[in-house]
C-alpha cells in the first residue's frame, strides 16, 4: 500500500512539472513590481509561441499583414535585433487567442485593468515612461518612471509599414470594440505629453506591444 501511494505522488509531481512548462522558453519576466493592487511585467512581451507550444506566425515583411484576421507578430522594422530591447509587436488576434500569449499565472489586461492602473497613477503617463532620451525622442515630456514600468517608445506596425520608434508606444488590451468588431482598445504613451491615452479605434491588424498582468 505504501508503494502505491508513493508511486501516485511521483506521477503527480511529474505531471505538474510538465504542465508548468507551458511558459514559453527563454521568456524573462524581469523585475516586476506592484503598482497599487496590480502586478505588471516591467518588460514588453517577447515570445514566439502560444502557451501550448504552437508557433505564432512571424512576419518578416509587410506583405499580407494588412489583410490578416488571424494571429501574427513581427519585429519592429522586421529586424529581430530590436526584440531584445523592445519586445515583439503582436496583432490583436494573437493577444486575444485562447491559447494565450502571456505565461502561466499572467494574462492579457482588459481595458478595465488599464483603467485601474491609470486611476492609481492619477493619469500621469509620464510616471510609466522610461526617463531620458535613450529610448525616447525629445522632449519625452514628464517622464519619471516613478513606478518602474519602464515603457519605451517601441513604435508600432501599421497596415503597410512600421512607424513611430522613439515617438510613441501602444499597448494592446484584450477588450474588443463592442460596436466595431475590427477595432479594439489600446493605451498609448507619447514623447510629446504625459498622458496615458485610451482609444477603442485602433484596427486589430495593428502590431502593438504587450504588457501582461498577474492573475
Amino acid at each position: 500500500m505504501k508503494k502505491q501511494v508513493y508511486l501516485f505522488l511521483v506521477l503527480y509531481n511529474i505531471s505538474f512539472s510538465v504542465n508548468a512548462q507551458v511558459m514559453p522558453q527563454g521568456f524573462l519576466v524581469g523585475p516586476s513590481g506592484m503598482i497599487g493592487s496590480q502586478l505588471w511585467m516591467s518588460k514588453n512581451l517577447d515570445v514566439t509561441t502560444f502557451n501550448d507550444g504552437t508557433a505564432i506566425p512571424n512576419f518578416t515583411s509587410a506583405t499580407g499583414w494588412r489583410n490578416l484576421t488571424t494571429a501574427a507578430m513581427c519585429s519592429y522594422n522586421f529586424n529581430p535585433a530590436n526584440d531584445a530591447v523592445y519586445g515583439k509587436l503582436y496583432n490583436w488576434y494573437a493577444v486575444a487567442d485562447s491559447r494565450g500569449v502571456c505565461p502561466v499565472n499572467w494574462h492579457m489586461p482588459s481595458s478595465a485593468e488599464f483603467a485601474t492602473l491609470n486611476s492609481f497613477i492619477g493619469s500621469d503617463g509620464g510616471s510609466l515612461k522610461e526617463a531620458g532620451l535613450t529610448h525616447w525622442n525629445s522632449p519625452n515630456t514628464g517622464a519619471s518612471n516613478k513606478y518602474n514600468f519602464t515603457a519605451l517608445a517601441t513604435g508600432y506596425m501599421g497596415t503597410l509599414s512600421p512607424s513611430g520608434l522613439g515617438n510613441v508606444t501602444y499597448f494592446w488590451t484584450v477588450t474588443s470594440n463592442a460596436t466595431d468588431n475590427t477595432r479594439a482598445y489600446t493605451r498609448a504613451l507619447s514623447k510629446d505629453n504625459a498622458l496615458f491615452v485610451e482609444s477603442n479605434l485602433n484596427d486589430k491588424i495593428g502590431g502593438f506591444s504587450v504588457r501582461c498582468i498577474h492573475d
